[in-house]
């Protein structure tokens, strides 16, 4: 039997062929090595059988979106977990099609697999603290927010993105364009590992960590910093051998780093304790 980590590295590995839609499901045999990835497809089918029947041969593109809209967020009732928003469940594809409740990226990946489907394509948009979604119709483009479906205005994205803009005053000001192109499933994918990075994090749970750093690692093979978490999180769980060849590679690779004396300053000791199990 394929081991999951190396089933998720045959899905990611090329940036033409990349199937977000599995590749984000595949993140929850993190939590459950048994989930069934065929039967979590299947039922997303399902979904997508039912839209197809309601929608005419010659239906336009919002006539689709509308559609979409209502069935996902009315009839299906998706929607964002208001009331327990840091719940690492809101990142697991199939637990968010179970509890129909997630954090606007995982909704925003079941709603466009739907799209998908029925011949709508809907992007991806990386929005700073919010991600988002787009439609490029013939009138322009539709912004849509995945926690409820709702469509935003000009003003209403250039409010959301006021508070991010002020912490970045000392960096020269993008147009609000710039902020909503579409994003690729790589970086998407490496976007809600990220969230779930930074809750076990915050929550100190090394082992969990530790299963995203390594799809983190198989994401972005270039990303050095993602090599050195990796090694911090094998440093955290008294894995000594593993966490200094991470992090004697990444600082090969990033030698003048900001953090790079402090992290030699640990090598020694792990290298002691490595030798411990030799």
């Amino acid at each position: 039997m394929i081991e999951s980590l190396d089933y998720f590295a045959t899905l990611v590995q090329q940036d033409a062929s990349f199937p977000l839609f599995e590749a984000a499901m595949a993140i929850e045999q993190d939590i459950d090595p048994d989930l069934d990835l065929v039967a979590a497809q299947a039922e997303v089918d399902q979904f997508a059988a039912k839209l197809k029947q309601r929608l005419p041969s010659d239906a336009s593109h919002i006539q689709k979106l509308r559609v979409l809209n209502h069935f996902f967020y009315r009839e299906l009732a998706f929607g964002g977990n208001v009331n327990n928003y840091y719940d690492p469940n809101n990142s697991y594809i199939r637990r968010v099609i179970a509890n129909r409740r997630g954090i606007p990226i995982s909704l925003a990946v079941i709603f466009m697999e739907l799209a998908q489907q029925i011949g709508l394509d809907v992007k991806g948009i990386s929005f700073p603290g919010h991600f988002l979604m787009k439609l490029s119709v013939q009138s322009g483009e539709i912004i849509i927010d995945p926690f409820n479906g709702a469509s935003l205005s000009r003003e209403e994205l250039e409010e959301r993105l006021e508070p991010y803009l002020e912490q970045q005053r000392s960096k020269k000001a993008l147009p609000l364009s710039a902020y909503l192109e579409p994003a690729q499933p790589r970086d998407i994918l490496a976007r809600m590992l990220r969230n779930l990075k930074a809750l076990f994090s915050d929550q100190q749970r090394w082992h969990s960590l530790l299963a995203v750093q390594k799809r983190l690692v198989i994401v972005l093979p270039d990303e050095a910093a993602e090599l050195r978490d990796r090694g911090l999180a094998y440093a955290n769980l008294d894995c000594p051998q593993a966490a200094l060849k991470d992090l004697e590679a990444y600082l090969f690779e990033c030698p003048y780093a900001s953090d790079a004396a402090a992290l030699k300053e640990r090598l020694p000791e792990l290298g002691e304790a490595a030798n411990k199990f030799n």
